[in-house]
């Protein structure tokens, strides 16, 4: 098994696992709301290119996991790849009913879903692609950043 499927694996078994040991870790309406807005917070930075904004999002110690470009360590290096390589060029969005929101018990949550990215001075549904990806939020001295982040599955649309 590849080192990333393998990783996939493990975070969905544990999760699965610990939700279903755990009754207190079920997933919950407000969590999934929290989640929500954290997640249009973190991307409403991204898109307007605001990195003050989308850094204050994210661990100091981060970990990006991408299946195209390998893994990424700590906050600056995701900040300084959205500066340069995403900045006016890329504009992502989630996909509607993909979201799903998981509690991980004395951590935060998992965040799971497809996001959908398009060239913003294009329009119409040419150059789209998706990905599926999965995000460990932190919940720490009462704020919740982004810890760690897989991103995979990269794929174009076609009509």
């Amino acid at each position: 098994m590849k080192p990333l499927a393998a990783l996939l694996l493990s975070l969905a078994l544990t999760a699965s696992c610990n939700a279903q040991s755990n009754p207190g870790t079920q997933p919950t309406e407000e969590l999934s709301k929290t989640i929500a807005a954290l997640d249009t917070a973190l991307f409403e930075a991204y898109n307007r290119c605001d990195l003050e904004k989308f850094g204050s999002m994210l661990t100091d110690d981060l970990e990006f996991y991408h299946d195209q470009t390998g893994l990424s360590r700590g906050k600056q290096a995701t900040i300084d790849g959205v500066k340069n390589n995403i900045c006016g060029k890329v504009h992502r969005e989630l996909v509607p009913g993909t979201l799903e929101v998981y509690p991980l018990k004395g951590y935060g949550a998992v965040e799971i879903g497809v996001h959908r990215f398009s060239h913003p001075n294009e329009s119409g549904p040419v150059n789209l692609g998706e990905a599926n990806f999965i995000h460990l939020w932190q919940f720490k001295d009462g704020v919740w950043k982004v810890a760690r982040v897989i991103s995979y599955d990269h794929h174009s649309l076609t009509k």
